[in-house]
Formats: C-alpha cells, structure tokens, sequence
C-alpha cells in the first residue's frame, strides 16, 4: 500500500525524530567525496575533538621560561634601569628573547660608576686627615714647643733679675728666649696677626733686659734700682699688656690650631663610613659580575676582574692603615701638648712629638696613588667586560 504523500509523517515534515539535535549536513566536493561534517545553518559549532590521534587538534604551548635564572644584581639594579640605560631586547621579543646585551651594559656602568665615586670619596676622606698632618708636624707643634721654651727662659730670667751683677745666666735666658720667638715666627704662629704680637713682644723683651741691666748697675739699696727692677717686672708679668700674657695668649691660639688640625671630626667620620660602604658595593658588584660570567659564559675566572678585586682590597686597606697611624700620632702629640711643659719636659716633648709624626709627610703624599688606583680599577672593569660587549654589540640579529 503507497503512502499518500500529502500525509504528514510522525516527528516531522521529514520523518525524522522531533526530539534531539538536528542532522548535520554532508557536503560532497566536485568529485564526490564527502566533506567533514559541518553544522547545519543556526547550530552551535561543536567543540573541536582533541588527541594524539586527531589530524587538526590544537597543541596547547607551554609557557616560555627565561634563559637563566635572575641573579642578585639583576633584582637589585632592575629599579634603576630607566637611570642606566642599555641594549634591552628589541621590540615585540618574547618573553624568553636574550638579555646578556643589556645585563653586560648595566654591570659595566655600575662598576665605573662605582669606581669613580669611590676615588672620590677616598681622595677626599684621606686628604682630610693627611692634609693636617705635614703642617702639625712642621709648623703647629713647634710652634707651641717655641712658646714654651720661651716662657720658660723669661721665668728663669726673672729669677737672676735680682742679682747685685749682671750674669751670664740671665743674658743667657735672654737670647734663649728671643731665639725661641723667632723660632715661633719663622713657624708661622697665628698667621700675620701672630707674627705682628712676636715682634710686639720681641721688642718688649728688650726693654725688659735694658731695665734689668740699669737696675743691676744701681747701688744695693738705691730708690732707683728698686725703680728699675719694678718698671721692668711689670713689662714682664703685667696682666693685660705684659709679656708673659702676650706669650700665654698666643699660645692658647696655638694649642686651638693643634686641636682643630689633629681632631677626628663629624665631616671624617661621614666620609669615612661612605668610603667604606662604597668600597663594599664594588667588591659585591665585581663578585657578583665575576659570577655572572661564570655562569653565562662557563668561565671560570675573569682575571682582569680578579685583578680589580684584588686592586681594590691592597687599595683601601694599605690607605685606611696610613691613616690609623697618622691620626694615631697626631692624638698622641695633641695629648702631650696640651699639659704645661717646662725644663727638661720640653725637650722630651719635642723629641716625642718628632717620632710621633714621622713618615707622616710620605704617607701625604701618597694621596696621589689614590687617584692613580681609582684609574687602574676603572681600566681592569672595562678591560674585564669590553671583550663580551663588543661581542653582543656586533652580534648579527
């Protein structure tokens, strides 16, 4: 029996089932072959099937992990790129792209940049303490050693004043303290201001022993000798113009000049202690960069940043022993100069004071070999990274 085709069949126009997902439609190409099954018009694309096995399936990629692991002065200096700039990886790279250019360039800034401002603060720090020394040892502490002497001399004086005679001994205390004060004059006592009163009191040391003579010329008990001896004891001992005020005065000035010149300041501490920590930076940046290469290159030593280590250890150590030692003699010499000296004591503190400062005045001048090792260690760090920069530089990409 023929079906009427004007009969609607069950579950749809077509036959076909009215629940579950429509038919997909076979596409056939020129030459018969059917296509990959494609949806129909208005279905939702089924997820494409994944496998081993599957000619189009999707790899998934796995993240690109960088070259090497960050090292501590890639953390460190990572803030202060936009400061040191350097060959950073083109654009677009990816995550993985080679950055040995860059690191190379921003380990070799740092390590002249450290360099240079080391020399500078050593220089600085060392000229501060060494600076003082050579005029200590040559002008200040003979100077106070000179007054001394002299008030020393006038005070024996004053004792052989007295006599019924002139003496020897007090012309000898005389000379002894005129040749003191131009001693004192020639070391530059307070300046042109200090030279003026040594004059003012060489002339009054004059007057002192004429007084003294015309006093000892005089009968025993004369009103005027007793006039002479007076006059010339107040020249000697008045309290605001006399000689012995005049001396003390400038040597107070003096003793001040010793004090500021051997003295361990604020400013030397601050420039020692920046010295110092700049002086570890660089041993850690040349360690670190020594480390760099030897794990990105597989060498072992960089003997020009060995060099540069070593350099700088002899550097800073041989400078900061010169001086230790030199501030050592000049607290010991501010120490001894500081108690009234008279006699013998004088002597003794002129020869302790000669041995204190010694070999200060070469170990001065040795603040010109700072400035010669800070150059030396700028040229071994770029001779240790200039070899593998021009390597990347000129590298074809």
């Amino acid at each position: 029996m023929t079906p009427d085709p004007t009969t609607p069949r069950p579950g749809g126009p077509y036959g076909t089932p009215a629940s579950g997902p429509p038919p997909t439609a076979r596409a056939t190409d020129p030459h018969g072959t059917p296509a990959p099954d494609t949806p129909a018009p208005g279905t939702p694309a089924a997820a494409p099937r994944t496998g081993p096995h599957r000619a189009g399936h999707l790899r998934a990629s796995a993240p690109a992990r960088p070259l090497r692991p960050q090292g501590p002065l890639d953390r460190i200096v990572r803030p202060l790129h936009p400061l040191l700039p350097g060959r950073r990886p083109p654009a677009g790279a990816g995550p993985g792209a080679s950055t040995t250019a860059h690191d190379l360039s921003v380990r070799h800034r740092l390590l002249l940049v450290l360099s240079a401002l080391l020399t500078l603060s050593l220089f600085l720090s060392y000229e501060g303490v060494h600076g003082d020394a050579d005029p200590l040892r040559t002008s200040s502490a003979p100077a106070v050693l000179s007054i001394d002497t002299a008030l020393y001399a006038l005070d024996q004086a004053q004792r052989d004043a007295g006599a019924a005679a002139p003496t020897s001994d007090f012309q000898k205390q005389i000379s002894v303290a005129a040749q003191s004060l131009a001693a004192a004059a020639g070391d530059g006592v307070g300046g042109p201001a200090g030279r003026q009163a040594l004059q003012t009191v060489a002339g009054l040391i004059t007057v002192y022993a004429v007084k003294v003579q015309q006093a000892q010329l005089q009968p025993a008990d004369s009103v005027l000798r007793e006039a002479y001896l007076s006059y010339a004891t107040s020249v000697l001992t008045d309290q605001g113009s006399g000689i012995q005020a005049r001396l003390t005065g400038l040597r107070a000035q003096q003793r001040a000049a010793v004090h500021g010149q051997s003295s361990f300041g604020a400013w030397l501490w601050c420039g020692w202690t920046v010295t110092l920590l700049l002086a570890v930076a660089l041993a850690a940046a040349l360690l670190e960069t020594q480390l760099f290469l030897r794990r990105r290159f597989r060498r072992r030593y960089n003997r020009a940043l060995l060099a540069a280590g070593t350099l700088l250890t002899a550097w800073v150590v041989t400078a900061l022993l010169f001086t230790v030692w030199t501030h050592r003699g000049m607290a010991r010499t501010r120490t001894l100069l500081d108690r009234p000296l008279t006699g013998p004591l004088i002597t003794d503190a002129g020869r302790n004071t000669a041995s204190y400062l010694a070999h200060t005045g070469f170990r001065a001048s040795a603040a010109v070999w700072i400035l010669i090792g800070g150059i030396l260690l700028m040229a071994l760090a770029e001779t240790g990274l200039r070899r593998h920069i021009d390597d990347y530089r000129f590298r074809p990409r």
